[in-house]
C-alpha cells in the first residue's frame, strides 16, 4: 500500500482506526486557559473549564478520544506544596474527574473520554501519564503531615512507581521524554522489568503545550524520537504516540497530529477496548490526522512479538485520505536491551531481510510530500538461528 491510490492502511485489516489525543490538562490542574489570553500553563485550579468542557470540545473538533491527564501534584491547588491543603478535597477532585469521564461516555458512545493523571516533575524526574488509576498518587503533605493523595509514591522514584503500576494493573505513557529523565539508580531511561510491563507508549512528536491556536496550524513542534529510541534500545516495549499536551482550551485543535489506535472492527469504543489496543501496541503516531501507517512483518501486525526463522518481510503500509503521497520512508532496526543505537535499515516500504539470531525490533517512519511524518509501532522479532543439522543436509 505504498502508493496514495491504495486503500487506507487499516482497510485490509479487521480493525477500525480511531484518532485522538492522550495528553491534555484542564482546570483540575494547570489547563483550560481561555484562548484569547492563554500563553502558558495556568495557575492550578484557576480556570473555569474542566474535563467535561474538554471532552465536549474534542468531540466537536472531530477527535475520537481525549485523555485529560492532570498533574498529580497540583490537586492541592498549588504548583508547589500547599501547606493548608485539605487532602479530602484533593482526593474528591480526582474522583470527580473519573465520574465526569464515565458520565460523558455513558451519554456519548461515539467518543471516549479518559481521565487520569500526569505523574512526576520535569526537574530531575520526567512526566508520565497513567491511563487507568482509580487512585490519586502523590508525595506532598500538608502542615499537619497528611498525604495529599490516596496513595503515596515517592517523588521521582520510578522503580517504586513502576512496581506499583504493575501490581495495580495500571498502564502508562512516557510524556515528552528527554535523555536525562526517568532515572533508576542514577541511570536515565533505565530499563526495569516492572516498567516494561506497565509502560505502553512513548510520545515521539508533540505540538506546543502552550499553543492557543485552534486551526491545527501550530508551528512550534517537538520531536522526541531520540529518547524514545533509547527507551526501545534499553528494552522497553513501547509504541509511538503523538499528543498535544494542551494547557489552553484547544483540546486537540492546536495541530493536526494524532495518536492512531487500531481496535477490532465492530467493537465498541470504550476504555477497556482502547486499553487492550494500547497493550497490544496497535498504535501509530501521525502529524496528519488524515493519514495512517501500519507496519507488518511476515504478516504479523506492528506491536506484536513473535519468533521467526528464515527470511523476514517488512512492509510499511501508508495511506492518505486527502491525496498526499509518500515522499520518503525509512525502516529502522534496533536490539532491545543492547543500549545501543537504532539504525536505518532500508529506504523502501518493502524490505526482505534475514536477521541475525537474537532479539530485534523494527519500525517505519514515513515523510509525506508536505513534510508531515508518521511513525508505526515497532514490531519485536526473536530470530532463531539456522539448525546445524539442517545446514549440513543443505550442503550435501
Amino acid at each position: 500500500l505504498a502508493s496514495p491510490q491504495a486503500p487506507p492502511a487499516g482497510d485490509a485489516l479487521p480493525y477500525a482506526v480511531y484518532l485522538g489525543n492522550l495528553h491534555s490538562q484542564t482546570s483540575h490542574s494547570d489547563g483550560g486557559g481561555a484562548l484569547d489570553h492563554c500563553s502558558g500553563a495556568q495557575p492550578p485550579q484557576s480556570t473555569a473549564l474542566g474535563p467535561t468542557d474538554a471532552y465536549a470540545y474534542a468531540q466537536q473538533h472531530g477527535l475520537d478520544f481525549l485523555m485529560t491527564s492532570e498533574h498529580n501534584h497540583m490537586y492541592d491547588g498549588s504548583d508547589g506544596t500547599n501547606s493548608a491543603a485539605d487532602p479530602a478535597a484533593a482526593k474528591a477532585l480526582y474522583q470527580s474527574g473519573l465520574r465526569e469521564a464515565a458520565a460523558w461516555n455513558q451519554a456519548h458512545p461515539a467518543f471516549l473520554a479518559i481521565y487520569g493523571q500526569e505523574w512526576g516533575v520535569i526537574n530531575k524526574g520526567g512526566h508520565l501519564n497513567i491511563f487507568n488509576s482509580g487512585e490519586l498518587l502523590g508525595w506532598e503533605r500538608n502542615a499537619a503531615g497528611e498525604l495529599i493523595a490516596d496513595t503515596e509514591t515517592p517523588k521521582s522514584d520510578y522503580a517504586f512507581l513502576y512496581r506499583l503500576m504493575r501490581e495495580r494493573g495500571w498502564f502508562g505513557q512516557f510524556n515528552h521524554p528527554q535523555e536525562d529523565q526517568f532515572a533508576i539508580g542514577g541511570k536515565p531511561l533505565a530499563w526495569n522489568a516492572d516498567g516494561d510491563q506497565a509502560m505502553l507508549l512513548c510520545e515521539v512528536m508533540n505540538s506546543s503545550a502552550f499553543s492557543s491556536r485552534s486551526d491545527e496550524g501550530e508551528t512550534h513542534l517537538s520531536n522526541f524520537e531520540p529518547a524514545c529510541n533509547k527507551l526501545l534500545e534499553a528494552g522497553y516495549h513501547v509504541a509511538f504516540s503523538s499528543d498535544q499536551d494542551n494547557h489552553c482550551a484547544n483540546w486537540g485543535s492546536a495541530y493536526s497530529n494524532r495518536t492512531g489506535v487500531l481496535m477490532p472492527s465492530g467493537a465498541p469504543l470504550d476504555a477497556a477496548g482502547l486499553l487492550d489496543a494500547l497493550r497490544a501496541r496497535r498504535v501509530f503516531a501521525t502529524m496528519d490526522k488524515n493519514a495512517q501507517l501500519v507496519l507488518t512483518a511476515n504478516g504479523h501486525l506492528m506491536g506484536e512479538r513473535f519468533v521467526n526463522s528464515g527470511k523476514l518481510t517488512l512492509l510499511a503500509n501508508y495511506a492518505s485520505k486527502t491525496g498526499h503521497a509518500m515522499a520518503a520512508v525509512t525502516l529502522f532496526q534496533g536490539v532491545p536491551g543492547r543500549n545501543g543505537t537504532v539504525a536505518a535499515l532500508s529506504n523502501q516500504p518493502r524490505s526482505v531481510i534475514r536477521p541475525a539470531a537474537g532479539e530485534h525490533f523494527y519500525y517505519a517512519r514515513v515523510t509525506q510530500d508536505d513534510g508531515k511524518m508518521l511513525w508505526s509501532a515497532p514490531i519485536w522479532v526473536s530470530q532463531r538461528g539456522r539448525n546445524r543439522a539442517l545446514q549440513k543436509i543443505e550442503l550435501r
